[in-house]
């Protein structure tokens, strides 16, 4: 159906033969995850009733209401402000942190500097002063650097939060642009517990791309808040816009707050006909995230095939979807968007070029054919032009069709390097 050079075929047959204990494994835990959502939404009468639009204020919105109820349920949350009115990730983490921190307040991210777009909020940036970052409002901010092997320095962890005393301990679960593991939720426990016994703090995870990634969420094990994007994995490849956040109730309330007004919090925000996509994609989020599992887990196996060094391995747990490969150069980084855009099922016909993003220092070439602008749990890849020239490559809404596009991604990358020899 689609051709590719035969010895590649035989390097895909062998990948998947490879990769069927970790298929077996995501499907248990699939098959958890899901059940955990049916219960969600049987436990909270979710009906038909529920997906009727509110305009204006959105007052008494039913749907919302229960909407925020299971999310809550799913996660082991108290509350949750699930809206359509985030715009994206960094934005719900913006809100976030300026809802519950205050002057003087410090932040303390314990697992190294974070990515990005989040570092203009903090103010971490040579960005111009007085951009309405956390540091303009007198906020500060510290950190934990990872060990020589990207992994968390508990003990270094322990004596900062003991040293300053902060108002947040912050963990960036996922990795960003940078090939350190991705932090379990069993690790994330063990910061719970530290920053418990040592100071007054209280934890906040940046939860993108881990949700129903293990059979627990950070939530579910101590952290006060965590907050995502619903167009990664919570939006189930439906929900067309939208964040969330989640955790203890009093800390939610002050995000709601911050995303509409003090006094009016979570009681208003009209829908507009959105809460159907927001349930909708939710249910489906479960087995998405599977799907996504294991095409991340196929991907890394087929370029260990072919000598490329892949994070985390094929064979390695996994904590969320986002499977990197060190593709050694710009050429094959660029040849590898380009080889997944002409097998994805929106815009194939597009060329992806490197350019200038907001929020990063370097040109970047995004690869990504989605029914949703920017939807990374849908296929996606996307990578800045600096070493180590590794790619992050994420999402798919079925393994069957992500296959087709990871073998002409990997069909780019070959083609690039013969044209290099020859």
């Amino acid at each position: 159906m689609f051709e590719f050079d035969p010895s590649l075929l035989i390097l895909s047959k062998r990948s998947l033969e490879q990769v069927q204990p970790q298929f077996q494994k995501i499907d248990v835990l699939t098959e958890y995850n899901q059940q955990k959502m049916l219960r969600a939404f049987i436990g909270n009468k979710v009906s038909e009733a529920m997906f009727a639009p509110t305009t204006g204020y959105g007052h008494s919105d039913w749907g919302r209401e229960t909407l925020e109820r299971v999310f809550a349920d799913v996660v082991d949350a108290e509350d949750a402000l699930v809206r359509h009115h985030f715009s994206c990730g960094t934005h719900t983490l913006a809100v976030a942190l300026f809802g519950v921190l205050r002057p003087g307040d410090t932040m303390l991210c314990v697992s190294g500097t974070p990515y990005d777009t989040i570092r203009p909020v903090i103010g971490i940036t040579e960005d111009a002063p007085d951009a309405g970052s956390l540091k303009d409002f007198g906020i500060c901010y510290d950190e934990v650097s990872l060990t020589l092997d990207g992994k968390l320095d508990f003990p270094a962890i322990e004596a900062k939060i003991r040293d300053v005393q902060p108002k947040m301990v912050y963990i960036q679960r996922s990795r960003g642009y940078s090939l350190r593991d991705t932090i379990s939720v069993d690790e994330i426990a063990k910061i719970v517990s530290i920053t418990k016994a040592n100071s007054d703090a209280f934890v906040m995870v940046d939860n993108c791309y881990g949700e129903f990634t293990e059979t627990k969420e950070p939530t579910s094990v101590g952290a006060d808040l965590i907050a995502g994007s619903m167009i990664k994995n919570p939006g189930g490849g439906i929900a067309k816009t939208g964040g969330y956040i989640a955790g203890r109730a009093e800390l939610v309330e002050k995000c709601a707050n911050r995303l509409s007004t003090p006094g009016l919090g979570k009681e208003i925000g009209a829908t507009l006909g959105n809460t159907r996509d927001l349930f909708m994609g939710l249910f489906q989020a479960p087995h998405i995230v599977g799907e996504a599992l294991k095409t991340a887990c196929f991907t890394a196996a087929l370029f260990e095939q072919l000598g490329f060094k892949t994070t985390p391995r094929s064979d390695e747990e996994r904590h969320d979807i986002i499977q990197a490969i060190c593709l050694g150069n710009k050429e094959n980084l660029i040849a590898f968007c380009r080889g997944l855009q002409k097998c994805s099922v929106i815009d194939s016909a597009v060329v992806p070029e490197p350019s200038a993003m907001p929020g990063y220092d370097c040109d970047v070439i995004m690869a990504g054919g989605s029914f949703t602008n920017g939807s990374t749990i849908e296929l996606s890849a996307d990578a800045p032009l600096r070493e180590p020239f590794a790619v992050w490559f994420q999402g798919s809404l079925n393994f069957h069709s992500a296959k087709p596009a990871v073998l002409s991604a990997a069909q780019a990358v070959l083609d690039e390097m013969q044209k290099k020899e020859g």
